[in-house]
């Protein structure tokens, strides 16, 4: 549930858990501005840089980065990328965001977009996107200690900010000013507003220079320090090769589906120049190139790996089909997942609370739209649609700095080794070049991110095994009477994705999907008739599991007899079946890969590949991945999912 509130008479919020104001009665933006923005010495130390990376102790109600993404928006000598990673154990109501920022009108407009994201909120790393990913907002729901020793990420800038050590000791305690520390670069700055004894010494011991400065009324001092330690602070421990780049530069990415245009989106946003190649004329042609799928998160009871990872994909997914047409390119209209296992999925904490505003049980209003009986086992899944991947991919690619080169089969990667061709000294590796099928050279740079499907193993000389997949999928334009139809997608064993318009030139037809098969060892295509007719009779199979009812009604159009054979009014006949193919790839543990291949022996090259059948889902995830930790960001998820993601693990 959100963190209640009491709003005293004066305007100013306060905490019934901890008996004490969020922001003084003199407001909070004048704390804000003077105590975090200009006690870390913004905008002045951003000036020219090609990012940020600001770390706050205590979102609350989100003043402090409301104050700090309006001074980026008014600086003409922003850097290109704003991070402001913040901790909150306790995250308030979206609605309360906004009433905090009612007398300050020259923030509304932000406001309003950080409570349009601000849900879903449960215990773990949510990843809020704005300015078209160019402001990132990186919240750590959960204890403040325990999810900086977790995530560990970079800080230019530290705010600490919180409870009084009064009334929230934890907060300012010496374990989590340590793991504070342990975030900081030498020449971070810090600023709080308190100047309390205990707080000061435990700092100094952490390393920082520490001073008390004049102070914001109603405190007549205020706090700063800078990470200035006389020892030089170890790495952390198993922590994996550093692998950050000085500054943005060119690179190669090899495949053009959903994650090599998640990889180039999300390079191409921190000031790369890319260069995609595909052997296809035009993007998105395997397995990207579905008519139609689907985007939800995955749920269990006992909230899984997996079930953890779509969560962090679908926010991300959503925010990269932002920019897209709703009802034409996409639509985010729900999804009603049928257990047909009988299992009830959502987690039973979830009753009641933030998990509930990603899926819950489905209720007799949703069962019945979809045509199945009451006390069916079923979730429904609010944050969850249906898109077209190829205008995803599409989007993704339509940007300045991303180049397009089509029919380029590109047969090997070769390294170039420093020196070789003048273009580096012996410190590193030139880069790598693209070699065509005859040997030539398609296309060079420093670096290389492989992102080619079941195409990606060759280019990786075999060093992971992965299992193509073949997908089939039947589909058909929709006749005159879909009564009974859901008016959303439904899915579980199988899906069916209903009323999806045609392509231009369809006459306005609209269209379903039901699928998909999972071939394994399958990877001709087209299929043959008789693998086409196999798949049919597979996807209806699963139809008839899912929703008997439209499978009975389509059971003449899959060629099976029908259960209860009605009259056909003439002119109305349903549709013939069609198919779509194409081939996915997946590792041996199901999940995806990105990140580098081998940073010692091949550096540069990296990989993001292995989506499975959870691309529109995990794909642009995987790309903000890929791009963090080239750049010593911060994670877009949870740590322990992002090693659940990484090469490391094979």
């Amino acid at each position: 549930m959100p963190e209640p509130i009491d709003w005293l008479a004066d305007g100013t919020p306060y905490s019934p858990r901890f008996g004490d104001r969020y922001h003084s009665e003199n407001g909070g933006l004048d704390q804000a501005r003077r105590v975090f923005l200009h006690g870390c010495g913004l905008p002045q130390a951003w000036a020219g840089q090609p990012r940020w990376r600001i770390l706050e102790t205590g979102f609350g109600l989100g003043l402090n980065f409301l104050v700090t993404w309006a001074a980026w928006r008014s600086d003409p000598d922003r850097p290109a990328l704003l991070h402001f990673a913040s901790c909150e154990a306790y995250p308030v109501a979206a609605g309360d965001l906004l009433r905090a920022t009612s007398a300050h009108p020259d923030l509304a407009p932000l406001a309003q977009q950080l409570h349009d994201q601000f849900w879903g909120l449960l215990p773990g790393v949510h990843r809020l996107s704005f300015e078209q990913g160019r402001v990132l907002l990186t919240l750590y729901v959960g204890d403040a200690q325990a999810m900086l020793r977790q995530q560990m990420p970079t800080a230019d800038s530290v705010y600490l900010d919180g409870f009084s050590p009064q009334r929230n000791p934890d907060l300012w305690n010496e374990h989590t000013l340590k793991a504070v520390a342990r975030c900081c670069r030498r020449g971070t700055r810090l600023a709080t507003w308190t100047i309390a004894r205990a707080v000061r010494d435990t700092l100094a011991q952490c390393g920082f220079t520490v001073a008390k400065v004049p102070g914001v009324p109603p405190k007549r001092d205020n706090l700063q320090a800078t990470f200035d330690p006389a020892w030089e602070p170890r790495a952390a421990r198993n922590a994996p090769p550093p692998l950050e780049v000085a500054a943005a530069s060119e690179c190669l990415v090899i495949g053009a589906g959903l994650a090599g245009a998640s990889v180039a989106a999300s390079l191409a946003r921190r000031g790369w120049k890319v260069r995609v190649l595909d052997r296809a004329e035009a993007p998105a042609r395997g397995a990207s190139g579905l008519p139609a799928g689907l985007f939800a998160p995955h749920v269990s009871p006992d909230d899984s790996v997996l079930s953890r990872l779509s969560r962090s994909g679908v926010r991300t997914t959503l925010q990269a089909l932002s920019a897209l047409p709703v009802g034409e390119a996409w639509s985010p209209c729900g999804v009603l997942e049928h257990r047909v296992d009988g299992s009830p999925g959502v987690p039973p904490t979830w009753a009641g609370g933030n998990g509930g505003e990603w899926s819950r049980p489905a209720d007799a209003d949703a069962l019945r739209q979809a045509g199945l009986p009451p006390g069916t086992t079923a979730c429904w899944h609010a944050r969850a649609g249906w898109v077209r991947p190829a205008r995803l991919v599409q989007s993704l690619l339509d940007h300045p700095a991303i180049a397009w080169h089509g029919g380029a089969q590109v047969a090997r990667l070769r390294r170039v080794p420093a020196g070789e061709d003048g273009k580096s000294d012996d410190t590193g590796p030139a880069g790598w070049q693209a070699i065509g099928a005859q040997g030539q050279v398609l296309a060079e740079a420093p670096y290389a991110f492989v992102a080619a499907g079941p195409d990606s193993m060759p280019l990786l000389d075999h060093r992971w095994t992965l299992q193509p997949l073949r997908g089939q999928v039947s589909w058909a334009e929709e006749g005159e009477d879909t009564a009974g139809w859901p008016p959303f997608p439904v899915n579980g064993n199988g899906s069916l994705v209903p009323h999806i318009p045609g392509p231009e030139g369809a006459n306005g037809a609209r269209r379903w999907y039901a699928g998909s098969t999972f071939e394994r060892h399958a990877t001709e295509l087209p299929p043959s008739s008789a693998d086409e007719t196999a798949a049919h009779a597979t996807n209806w199979k699963k139809l008839r599991t899912l929703l008997p009812a439209v499978a009975d009604q389509l059971a003449p159009a899959f060629g099976q007899p029908q259960a209860a054979p009605t009259d056909r009014v003439p002119g109305r006949e349903i549709p013939p079946v069609s198919v779509w193919a194409g081939l996915r790839c997946a590792s041996p543990d199901r999940l995806p890969i990105a990140g580098p291949v081998d940073p010692h022996a091949l550096p540069g090259l990296w990989v993001c590949t292995a989506m499975g059948a959870r691309g529109i889902t995990l794909a642009p995830l995987c790309g903000e991945l890929v791009a963090a930790r080239l750049h010593g960001e911060p994670l877009p998820l949870d740590a322990r999912l992002a090693q659940a993601l990484g090469t490391e693990r094979l």
